[in-house]
């Protein structure tokens, strides 16, 4: 099963990289962004299950960092800060944060609430849960998938031909077919459109599963998407 990913939004490196190790150390993936605009820009990439976020970083209030994620996604969300005042954690939980903790805090402490965020949310099991992540999980409104919780860098043919090939999985789809339903003027285009494609988005999903290709080559034929994809990366 694909890690839950962690947004760590903290201006100070060294707690920075400790909350990091402590979150990878106890089974996340994390991603570390030293001011908000980084971290806006990591959230139109990928896909994250938390954010933990400073309020005191040095280009925008946490809070107002808060606000504009919301204003685009539901991310569950930690407050990190050194203000240890009723006011402060009174405003970060009315504007929707799930928890917030004080510097200094214990780095395994935030990452138990972390968890205790996430399985509230439902989107981390529970210790001996065998609930399954789907390998492929498309958002229709971002117009971006996600393979084994990594956001693909695609462009708009590669959506669209992923997107169809997962619509159907083990259905073979001809180059014709995926002309006439990915392409805008299809009349226009050639087989070999379709296998460049093809290529490139094969090679973003290798890149996450080096040793399963999900996408099935049928010669002289078409193509069509593996009806069953690993429970986790290979």
């Amino acid at each position: 099963m694909a890690k839950p990913r962690i947004l760590v939004v903290e201006d100070e490196t060294g707690i920075a990289e400790t909350i990091c190790y402590v979150l990878e150390t106890d089974g996340f993936d994390t991603q570390w962004c030293s001011s908000g605009a980084d971290a806006l820009e990591a959230l139109q990439t990928g896909c994250f299950a938390l954010a933990v976020l400073d309020v005191g970083l040095p280009d925008i209030n946490g809070f107002d960092l808060f606000r504009q994620i919301h204003a685009k996604q539901d991310l569950p969300a930690i407050f990190l800060t050194a203000r240890g005042g009723e006011i402060d954690r009174v405003v970060g939980l009315e504007l929707g944060a799930d928890d917030y903790i004080s510097k200094p805090f214990s780095p395994r402490e935030l990452s138990a609430r972390v968890r205790t965020v996430l399985r509230r949310v439902g989107k981390t099991p529970s210790a001996g849960s065998n609930a399954i992540q789907k390998p492929l999980v498309i958002d229709g409104e971002r117009r971006k998938i996600s393979y084994y919780g990594r956001a693909l860098e695609l462009s708009r043919y590669e959506y669209g031909l992923l997107k169809t090939l997962i619509s159907k999985p083990g259905r073979v789809f001809s180059r014709e077919e995926l002309l006439a339903l990915v392409w805008d003027e299809p009349g226009e285009c050639f087989d070999r459109t379709i296998d460049s494609h093809v290529k490139t988005l094969r090679a973003k999903l290798l890149g996450i599963t080096p040793t399963f290709d999900p996408i099935i080559t049928h010669r002289g034929v078409g193509y069509s998407l593996a009806e069953v994809l690993p429970a986790q990366a290979a």
